[in-house]
């Protein structure tokens, strides 16, 4: 260096970087901060998944305790809801805490017809939840093993989105007919109509869209909690008028909006582990015993499959392919959901789509779960209050939300037919059949078909073969029955 010249300036010391703030331990364990949710988020999606599916815990004894086993015995109504409560409380509970996943779990609509109409008619309750039982034990062992994640990851990107979307106008229309906005009659002309014969009558249908109007104003302004705040304006709504106006206490649905006369009741626990495991087997024998289970898996394991794809994305859980991290965890989850539910005699427990509504509230995480399990455990002892909110007052919930998850349609390569046609078929089906099973089932039939008419073996997933043989076999399940003299 010489004498003219200056020493070169000193690079300035880069500043410490502040210090990250500490996570709690809440956080660390749900990981909230790395799925950008927060506790009151969390709280609120929880809340939200509750008032949502809380009909559940009311619905679901009423179709049980309507029917009678082959004794002719019927369910205690008051003892199945606490079962129902219960066990419905502590797999969501397990959901959130496992799972780690916003997926509230509930006595499924799309199994428990299965135990009344196909195992009740041919041997006792506690036989017929025996078979509930061993369902979740098979879908443990599916989900142990990793079969289970095997045949979801063997499901096409497309049609995992398209699951997405048909659970989203299944959902749409479970709200719209369980407010009576849509209806069916025998003597219509066409299989559905608005509200009943074309039009729209009664008060629970105005409370139902007045609350669908506050939603989607809230909501489009986002408010925070604009779903709950819209179910709880609509209960509100729907009691003022049950108590002010002549009206038929039935037109609500199974959930009348009546204040009750007491808020706290003490639970029934009769039912609990009332179970026979395998003596369906020799009461109904081994064939229509091996079928009846046969048609639970398959309905379980496929209507939780589309829940928990439909949700999770919806959630944005999913990865790029549509693969779920730490799904086996969520699996296993739900195979003992179904293992609870039929040791407490309250049907098979899997992941309800009610979940969705508070996805969009917010939540993330099973931090949502644990609050919606602890709502739903405290109901044992609060079943007068599972009576106050309409299915009505939480429909508009379900409608926005359908809205919602069918946005994932326009994911889908509708040039392409050979992903159109199944999508479509899967898509309108879940809700034209009422069943995500059905939906599921068609749409890999019709993938696997198109690809083999193209001669394009090698974009076949190998399970996508067997898969489509025990489809086809539950669509050919009635003859199947019949060639073998089941009733």
């Amino acid at each position: 260096m010489t004498e003219t010249q200056a020493p070169p300036p000193k690079s300035p010391r880069p500043e410490p970087a502040a210090p990250a703030a500490p996570r709690s331990a809440l956080d660390r364990f749900f990981d909230l901060s790395g799925r950008g949710t927060t506790v009151p988020r969390e709280i609120r999606g929880g809340l939200t998944t509750f008032v949502a599916m809380a009909y559940l815990v009311v619905l679901i004894p009423l179709i049980i305790g309507d029917a009678k086993d082959v004794t002719g015995a019927r369910l205690d109504p008051a003892q199945l809801t606490t079962m129902v409560a219960l066990s419905a409380g502590l797999s969501t509970v397990l959901m959130g805490l496992v799972g780690n996943a916003p997926l509230a779990m509930a006595a499924g609509l799309g199994v428990t017809p299965i135990v009344v109409f196909q195992a009740a008619p041919h041997m006792t309750w506690p036989q017929a939840m025996g078979l509930v039982v061993l369902e979740g034990v098979v879908i443990v062992l599916f989900a142990l093993t990793g079969i289970r994640q095997l045949i979801m990851d063997a499901i096409p990107l497309a049609l995992k989105q398209a699951i997405g979307v048909g659970i989203g106008a299944f959902i749409a229309l479970i709200g719209l007919v369980d407010a009576g906005f849509v209806g069916h009659h025998a003597a219509a002309a066409t299989p559905v109509t608005l509200g009943v014969f074309g039009k729209l009558a009664g008060w629970p249908v105005l409370v139902f869209c007045a609350g669908l109007v506050v939603t989607l104003v809230l909501f489009v302004r986002r408010v925070p909690g604009a779903m709950l705040i819209g179910i709880v304006a609509a209960t509100v709504f729907a009691i003022v008028v049950n108590e002010t106006a002549t009206i038929d206490p039935k037109s609500w649905g199974p959930v009348a909006p009546t204040l009750p006369d007491k808020i706290v009741a003490t639970p029934d626990f009769g039912l609990l582990f009332q179970v026979d495991l395998f003596g369906g087997f020799g009461r109904a024998g081994v064939v229509t015993a091996t079928v009846v289970l046969f048609t639970l898996v398959l309905s379980g394991f496929f209507d939780a499959m589309g829940t928990i794809l439909g949700v999770c994305e919806e959630a944005k859980m999913t990865d790029e392919n549509g693969r779920l991290p730490g799904l086996s965890k969520i699996l296993t989850v739900d195979g003992f959901g179904a293992i609870i539910g039929g040791g407490v005699n309250g049907s098979a427990n899997t992941a309800v789509v009610e979940s969705a509504a508070g996805v969009a509230e917010g939540a993330r995480t099973g931090l949502a779960s644990v609050v919606t399990g602890a709502l739903l455990t405290a109901l044992i002892f609060l079943t007068p209050l599972a009576g106050v909110v309409p299915v009505g007052a939480a429909a508009p919930a379900l409608v926005l939300v359908g809205a919602l998850m069918m946005t994932h349609a326009r994911k889908i390569d509708w040039e392409d037919l050979e992903i159109a046609v199944p999508a479509f078929l899967t898509i309108v089906l879940m809700p034209f059949t009422y069943s995500i099973t059905v939906g599921v089932a068609a749409g890999v039939l019709a993938y696997t078909l198109l690809k083999l008419a193209r001669g394009r073996f090698a974009e076949i997933h190998w399970l996508l073969w067997p898969l489509s043989l025990v489809f086809i076999a539950y669509f050919a399940l009635h003859p199947i029955e019949e060639a073998l003299g089941i009733k």
